[in-house]
């Protein structure tokens, strides 16, 4: 089991410089008035313990983020002042915002500024030197700090300059958001209880092939739901109508059916459907076995005898990994067994016999829609770090985190 520095390992904080990694990439919009405000600022709130922790410690804070994708490029309603309010008045403190990220300009802010106010830098991604982890940019960026701790788990897949590049220069550590992350995945993968569970959802089976193929070899149970399910039936020689289905993936599917008797590992799949002849709330529908999928109707979710079974099978878990819908959850009635499932997850993790570990933001959205995102174990904001994860893959801006 890996070892990652912590905040406590980098020692007195009075007087030092910390610059933090976060991930300030959050959701806006234009309210009534033409203000642009966060609608989700799930990311803000979760850096600010570590903010607030370092400043009360005596530390001098400056907050690093993107924003978008500008692509090496100052494109202005991609800048983070935007940015600057939202997080003051998340961490109830003065925000000052500089429009850079490195360099003189940043110094001589830094030696002006009162104690009690944090410094916010500019979108690192206005630099080319961000993306393509340039040294001489992480230098630049390491150049105004004593310290450096990452924030950032959502964009730990990519090794840039401010995720990756910098830890090498200066002492670094995961702060505590980061800290929750790795220790709630390693709980969930790398050293589970069991049986251990995973719940793999979603539209295609080729945008989770490499989960699917990593996630047999380390799970009991594997249950695949979502538009994902209806290519594993097909492949099985079983008709699923007008579904959204990868027909040319029927091999593939074949391929990881094989693997997993191999390695123990038991791939749920639906024994019972529910099925319209067209994609939207409320349609006309029914439930139906395997074989009575009429050629113009739709599979759309998965059917109650299945979603009892599964639920039933879950008693016995005792680690759950999610990560994708059952079925079409954003349209009525074909978000039972998505919600019936999530609701079920959460009991068992209220209850303490489950560890419930759920990523990815159709995965969250769905959670949330089954209001019960407060009662799983952890749930990881981070998409593509999350896939990355579940595949099996080293995260860079995480492995130069390790003792």
């Amino acid at each position: 089991m890996a070892q990652y520095k912590n905040i406590d390992d980098l020692g007195a904080l009075l007087g030092k410089r910390v610059l933090i990694r976060a991930d300030l990439n959050v959701p806006m919009k234009k309210d009534q008035d033409g203000k642009t405000i966060v609608t989700d600022d799930t990311r803000i709130r979760s850096v600010t313990p570590t903010i607030i922790y370092l400043m009360e410690k005596g530390a001098q804070v400056i907050v690093m983020s993107h924003f978008d994708r500008p692509k090496g490029k100052i494109v202005p309603e991609m800048s983070l002042e935007q940015l600057a309010q939202p997080l003051a008045d998340a961490i109830k403190k003065a925000v000052i915002f500089i429009n850079d990220c490195a360099g003189d300009a940043v110094t001589e802010t830094l030696d002006a500024m009162e104690d009690d106010a944090v410094l916010l830098l500019e979108n690192v991604r206005f630099h080319k030197g961000e993306e393509s982890n340039d040294p001489d940019f992480a230098q630049a960026l390491a150049d105004n700090a004593d310290y450096y701790i990452n924030e950032a788990f959502s964009c730990s897949h990519r090794a840039h300059a401010s995720t990756e590049g910098i830890a090498h220069l200066i002492p670094s550590a995961a702060g505590f958001s980061m800290e929750k992350e790795l220790v709630a995945l390693e709980n969930a993968l790398g050293n589970p209880k069991r049986p251990l569970c995973a719940v793999v959802g979603g539209a295609k089976v080729s945008s989770k092939l490499d989960v699917l193929t990593n996630l047999v070899e380390k799970v009991d149970h594997l249950i695949i739901g979502g538009g994902m399910a209806n290519t594993f039936l097909a492949a099985q020689g079983i008709n699923v109508g007008s579904s959204l289905c990868e027909h040319d993936l029927a091999d593939t599917a074949r391929a990881i059916l094989t693997k997993a008797k191999t390695q123990n590992c038991t791939i749920h799949l639906p024994t019972d459907l529910v099925v319209a002849k067209e994609f939207k709330a409320q349609a006309d529908n029914r439930v139906v076995g395997l074989n009575d999928v009429a050629r113009d109707e739709m599979i759309l979710d998965v059917g109650p005898e299945t979603v009892v079974k599964l639920t039933e099978m879950l008693d016995d878990c005792k680690t759950l990994i999610w990560n994708g819908p059952m079925g079409a959850f954003e349209i009525a009635p074909f978000d039972r067994a998505t919600v019936t499932l999530a609701q079920a997850a959460g009991k068992l993790t209220k209850a303490g016999t489950l560890i419930s570990v759920a990523g990815g933001g159709d995965t969250v959205a769905a959670l949330n829609h089954a209001g019960v995102s407060d009662q799983f174990t952890h749930i990881s904001t981070a998409g593509g770090a999350f896939l990355e994860w579940m595949e099996g893959k080293e995260l860079p801006g995480v492995k130069v985190l390790e003792k």
